[in-house]
């Protein structure tokens, strides 16, 4: 069976990871404006520099919880694509080996050619080149840029036999629009703690299960392998 799974900052949240919602608007007391959007790089690049060091140090500090080690124990009997709107690593060192990040990953710095850069969880300063001599900004896909990989993740979408949703509220697009590619056949399960609703072109078969990844995932894995 070919199971898709579509991840939010919920799943994160778990592991201690602190989303953007958290704090009214506020993304660890920073304003989302002045950190996480193209004006922000352009205005204070040294602000935004430091905030994703401390995220980067942050993620360090967090381990995968007990749903990104269910995901990794579902490829045991299955064909398993993780499509993650979250910027950790969490899913990769659970051990999944199939995983689109859409908002790219924390890990990671690329210049403006795109071409991407692993620097781990280091804090990197402002300023710091690629051996091309460009300046690295952090790989991240902010509010206002367009998302490179969802029309990779539409194809894959299409693609499944069941579509897991896991802690998102289907509220940051274009990601809460892959609900939308799923085929006629394709089962949609979604895991959060907040009931939501959703509808889909051919009014899949839907399962709402309401409570968190790390405490109803594994037993719901263990029911498909």
């Amino acid at each position: 069976m070919k199971i898709v799974v579509l991840s939010g900052a919920g799943m994160s949240a778990e592991s201690g990871i602190k989303t953007f919602r958290d704090h009214d608007g506020l993304w660890e007391n920073h304003r989302i404006e002045d950190v996480a959007t193209p004006q922000a790089w352009h205005k204070n690049p040294e602000l935004v520099t430091q905030f994703y060091n401390q995220r980067r140090v942050q993620l360090a500090d967090v381990l995968p919880n007990e749903g990104h080690y269910a995901l990794k124990e579902l490829e045991q009997k299955h064909e398993v694509v993780v499509i993650t709107q979250n910027v950790d690593d969490l899913h990769e060192r659970a051990g999944s080996s199939n995983i689109i990040h859409l908002h790219g990953e924390l890990t990671k710095m690329r210049n403006n050619f795109n071409e991407v850069f692993h620097v781990g969880y280091k804090p990197v300063n402002y300023g710091e080149k690629c051996p091309k001599g460009l300046i690295l900004r952090p790989h991240i896909v902010w509010f206002g840029e367009e998302v490179p990989l969802i029309n990779k993740a539409a194809e894959i979408t299409r693609t499944a036999d069941l579509l897991i949703v896991i802690g998102t509220s289907l509220e940051v697009y274009p990601a809460a629009g892959l609900v939308n590619e799923v085929n006629k056949s394709t089962e949609i399960v979604l895991i959060n703690p907040q009931k939501t609703n959703i509808s889909t072109p051919y009014k899949n078969k839907f399962v709402q299960i309401l409570g968190t990844s790390a405490k109803n995932l594994p037993s719901f894995v263990k029911n498909l392998i």
